[in-house]
């Protein structure tokens, strides 16, 4: 899938107020590359998308933010809008068997809700771009997780953290129940918030502290795509250009949010300590 951007081109154009010429001039470009480009006459080089893109979000204009909002405006009923940050991009169909099994929930194709959620996990990839998904919810099963026991046990399972427990018939029916649907709806779970868990996981944390703990960092839920089937029901309506400065934005976001996310487990540590089950005895 190609960037759509003649239409970005001409949309930038018309938020700024500015000619061809104009805008050719204030980036330093001849006018006949803006003009080709916006009628398609020419493949747009690696350094015209970092210019144009670049330029557009220094000025304000959060493009990729304005196509959420436009879409979300257009979606017909049973549908929703996803997204996935791609680290390079989407070669041919989408593909499960690409993904990592040490993933959240195993191998799956893994979307957000919301066009931060996407951009935040690949801010720091050179050549990521995020993807538009229309998703069509019907006649597909899925399971929804909360941030709760169940599901940061499931999630300690796929990465591995649980490998001395995973033939305790609780770890089993976790396992199984995770596979059991074509989809699932779940809080999103970073390394930072794996981290937490292991705290749980090695028995310096109770249950109930890591839920708080985790709850603290909330990121939002995520759509992972367990089965061929669900994959029909997908579909890629747009690939959006991410700049490096857009890029660095997100990044900056990104660490703030981290250091009061961190603050904010510190002080759940210490209001729930005492509270709740350790490892062993949920376990035992």
């Amino acid at each position: 899938m190609k960037y759509n951007f003649p239409d970005d081109l001409k949309a930038i154009r018309a938020i700024l107020g500015l000619t061809q010429s104009e805008l050719a001039s204030q980036i330093g470009i001849e006018q006949v590359t803006i003009s080709r480009n916006e009628i398609g006459k020419t493949t747009p080089s690696a350094k015209i998308l970092e210019t144009i893109y670049g330029y557009a979000f220094k000025n304000n204009i959060n493009l990729n933010k304005l196509k959420e909002m436009l879409w979300l405006d257009n979606l017909s009923p049973n549908h929703k809008l996803l997204f996935h940050g791609a680290k390079s991009e989407i070669v041919g169909n989408i593909d499960l068997q690409k993904s990592r099994r040490n993933n959240d929930f195993g191998q799956g194709f893994y979307t957000g809700e919301k066009y931060e959620q996407a951009i935040s996990f690949i801010s720091g990839f050179d050549k990521s771009c995020v993807y538009l998904i229309d998703f069509f919810d019907t006649g597909l099963t899925h399971k929804q997780y909360s941030v709760d026991q169940e599901w940061m046990m499931t999630i300690a399972y796929y990465r591995g953290a649980l490998d001395e427990y995973k033939n305790h018939p609780i770890i089993k029916k976790l396992a199984e129940e995770s596979r059991f649907y074509d989809y699932i709806i779940a809080p999103i779970a970073d390394n930072r918030m794996f981290q937490i868990i292991n705290s749980f996981i090695y028995g310096e944390i109770t249950d109930e502290q890591c839920k708080h703990c985790l709850a603290a960092t909330n990121l939002g839920y995520q759509y992972v795509f367990l089965t061929e089937k669900s994959l029909g029901n997908l579909k890629l309506i747009e690939k959006c250009y991410v700049s490096n400065n857009e890029r660095n934005h997100y990044k900056n976001i990104r660490s703030a949010d981290t250091k009061l996310g961190d603050d904010k487990v510190k002080l759940a540590r210490i209001k729930y300590r005492g509270k709740g089950h350790y490892i062993d005895e949920i376990l035992k």
